[in-house]
């Protein structure tokens, strides 16, 4: 007796359907150095002019189990936000302007509408940082994910100038450090948290607390191209997964003599921190999962610090001095 491929749980029909409610998502977000259709085998895509020596840079990831929230409330149009967020966010670390995105989604049983408005989020989020959804990959894969279950996950690639990368070379002791707030949680930590809480429909500053659990990742993009334009920033760090011990040190160089000084009290800890305490999470491990409401550090000289959050701040960003660099090899202290 033959056997069809969706007899066997995968639903070509299905992923037709899916393709012509992503094109119209994608589309958005191309722009003039696109160079093929949307469905092709690969995307393609002109480097910008003006660079002397262009350099890509890029950076891959995914949203982790922030997804199970979505799946369980069928609330998909934001955690491509958060897909795009992590791997731009990235990127951005070495000054490099994104340039285009890739997605992929698998799960157990393809819906259309539910891809597609998970793509949804992806091309706002590549609209955000001013790339381009150029392509991507559906994978339907029953027997190895349940009904109902998916994953996301992509990669970016951006460009810079060789002569104005980014990577911490002239980061010295007594250039300060300023924190860029976060717009929630992000996209870390998330198995941590939903272990911790119980109950996602427990009120939280008037709404279910899932519903603030979802707030998309903030991307940087914009205010760390404009800022760059007017303060020479030495380094950057991305706060993520491990946050601030674990990523802070990271926009020094290999074997330098650095330690970042991060005052806790130096900006207002959100609420949500004081939630997950409640419920047995001791702050000296959210400090090392989660971004403690400061999602993007930068690293300036101490004579542009008052110059540097003016800036961020007439770009409508909210930023803190939170930290200095001392000589020495810790790395990070925390006090």
């Amino acid at each position: 007796m033959a056997i069809t491929y969706k007899e066997s749980g995968v639903n070509i029909n299905e992923g037709y359907k899916t393709v012509d409610l992503i094109k119209n998502h994608a589309k958005k977000t191309l722009n003039n150095l696109v160079l093929n259709n949307l469905g092709s085998f690969a995307g393609m895509m002109q480097l910008p002019k003006g660079y002397k020596e262009p350099i890509l840079v890029s950076g891959t990831d995914g949203v982790g189990t922030k997804i199970a929230i979505a799946c369980k409330y069928k609330k998909y149009d934001t955690v491509g936000i958060d897909c795009v967020a992590m791997c731009v966010n990235d990127v951005l670390c070495h000054g490099a302007q994104p340039l285009f995105f890739l997605d992929y989604i698998a799960c157990g049983k393809l819906d259309a509408q539910v891809a597609a408005d998970l793509v949804k989020g992806v091309s706002e989020g590549c609209l955000q940082s001013n790339s381009s959804l150029i392509g991507g990959e559906t994978a339907e894969m029953p027997g190895f994910y349940a009904p109902g279950d998916y994953d996301l996950a992509g990669f970016s690639v951006g460009i810079v100038d060789k002569d104005k990368i980014i990577n911490g070379k002239d980061i010295k002791p007594t250039d300060v450090l300023i924190g860029i707030t976060s717009s929630g949680l992000h996209s870390n930590g998330f198995s941590l948290v939903r272990k911790a809480i119980k109950n996602m429909d427990e009120d939280f500053m008037g709404q279910p607390i899932w519903k603030y659990l979802l707030t998309p990742t903030k991307i940087y993009v914009n205010t760390i191209q404009k800022l760059m334009k007017k303060v020479t920033i030495k380094g950057m760090a991305h706060i993520t997964g491990g946050g601030f011990i674990e990523n802070t040190p990271r926009m020094f160089q290999p074997n330098a003599n650095l330690t970042a000084v991060i005052n806790k009290n130096s900006y207002p800890l959100p609420k949500i921190y004081e939630v997950l305490h409640s419920k047995g999470i001791e702050y000296d491990h959210m400090y090392n999962t989660f971004n403690m409401g400061i999602g993007f550090i930068i690293c300036v000289d101490k004579n542009d610090v008052s110059k540097t959050l003016a800036e961020i701040k007439a770009i409508g960003d909210e930023a803190y001095e939170i930290g200095y660099i001392k000589e020495g090899n810790e790395k990070i202290c925390l006090k």
